[in-house]
């Protein structure tokens, strides 16, 4: 059985859209790239026609995976979303014990992840160390720089 991933609403429409976008629009064009490529005559050194062939493989191996995605996505209530542990879905406040740092990140799905926007996975190394714990824990994360040491300062939503 496939691993249930658990989404926002907004993670799930961009999903949908993303989905959407390659059936449509993505599919055409390289059907199209497909078709112009033949026209050059003799397939067996035809570069042109092995990248588009690649290409139409690839786009195909993305529509497949987001169909299962989305088959096994659980759409997050956020009216159930507790602050009591943490989640997928909180905003979890974390002190650096090492640098004296606080940073806020928000436990998202695989499918939301962005490092850059302080959405991490449930499946990072720190974003498992959170799941579960509650305000006042301290936990330890491995990384490539070494283990790294927090504490929880608040969780919402």
């Amino acid at each position: 059985m496939a691993k249930q991933i658990i989404v926002s609403k907004e993670g799930l429409k961009k999903l949908q859209q993303e989905l959407e976008h390659l059936k449509t629009v993505k599919r055409k064009e390289v059907a199209l790239a497909i078709q112009k490529a033949r026209a050059y005559g003799d397939l067996s050194e035809n570069s042109e026609y092995d990248e588009a062939k690649n290409e139409q493989a690839e786009i195909e191996g993305k529509i497949a995976h987001l169909e299962q995605t989305l088959e096994n996505a659980i759409v997050l209530d956020d009216s159930e979303l507790t602050t009591d542990r943490v989640n997928v879905g909180n905003k979890v406040m974390v002190h650096n014990l090492d640098t004296d740092e606080d940073c806020e990140y928000k436990i998202v799905s695989t499918t939301e992840a962005d490092p850059i926007m302080f959405k991490i996975s449930d499946d990072s190394p720190l974003g498992k160390a959170l799941i579960g714990q509650r305000k006042g824990d301290s936990i330890n994360v491995e990384t490539p720089m070494g283990v790294v040491k927090y504490t929880i300062t608040e969780i919402s939503k």
